[in-house]
């Protein structure tokens, strides 16, 4: 059964155990960036400076409570697509804007020859978006890949302006495919932690073999390679 809106809004401005919306650095962070206007316009500046202030790292994966928290994100710096989703979710939240973190299973050529090899496929399961609500209907936003590694892997930016949604790189800057939506898995008042450990152990048993490695090292090789071959 759907739960009416009015709980369904107020159960996604509260603050969660990952998406947690109540840590001070998540809310000095959220009204420090979020300005002034309308609240289209301030989740639109916390889209931009949660997806181009915190570089995408899908080698650095905790999925421990905190590990996957929105506060971790601002201490470390970066972060994969969950934990940053989960970041914006908790900015739009502070600044009293319901938000939500949405899961799909994507298949995703914006990866590298050691993540496509310990992954053993291109299918990223439980990539992460956000889910905000705004001006009366839900949009989806991914903050998830900063702008120096897009233009890196000669991608379009994801942009976003609070109206559509911005989920996917459906094409590079020469019209090839690039990213596609496999499956949703709905959407999340906080981050389901059993779920995606189950995934996890399931689909990506060797991740843990990335602990060591760079992730901005292999991108840069994989570009390399990439230019040579053409």
């Amino acid at each position: 059964m759907n739960r009416p809106m009015n709980e369904d809004l107020e159960r996604s401005l509260q603050p969660g155990r990952m998406i947690n919306s109540d840590n001070p650095a998540v809310v000095a962070f959220a009204n420090n960036t979020a300005g002034s206007g309308d609240a289209r316009e301030r989740v639109v500046r916390l889209y931009y400076a949660v997806r181009d202030g915190f570089r995408y790292d899908p080698y650095k994966i905790d999925l421990s409570s905190d590990g996957l928290s929105a506060s971790r994100v601002l201490t470390n710096g970066y972060g994969w697509c969950i934990p940053k989703a989960a970041l914006l979710a908790a900015a739009c939240r502070v600044i009293g804007v319901p938000a939500r973190l949405g899961l799909a299973d994507v298949r995703n050529h914006l990866s590298s020859a050691n993540l496509r090899e310990v992954m053993g496929t291109d299918i990223f399961y439980r990539h992460g978006y956000t889910v905000i609500y705004l001006e009366g209907r839900w949009v989806k936003a991914t903050p998830a890949f900063n702008i120096d590694l897009c233009r890196k892997f000669g991608l379009h930016t994801l942009e976003f302006d609070g109206i559509e949604d911005s989920i996917c790189h459906s094409f590079d800057l020469q019209g090839n495919q690039y990213m596609e939506y496999v499956n949703f898995h709905g959407e999340f008042d906080d981050v389901p932690c059993e779920d995606l450990l189950q995934v996890f152990a399931r689909y990506y048993p060797n991740l843990p073999r990335l602990d060591n490695a760079s992730w901005d090292d292999d991108v840069d090789a994989e570009v390399s390679n990439v230019q040579t071959n053409n």
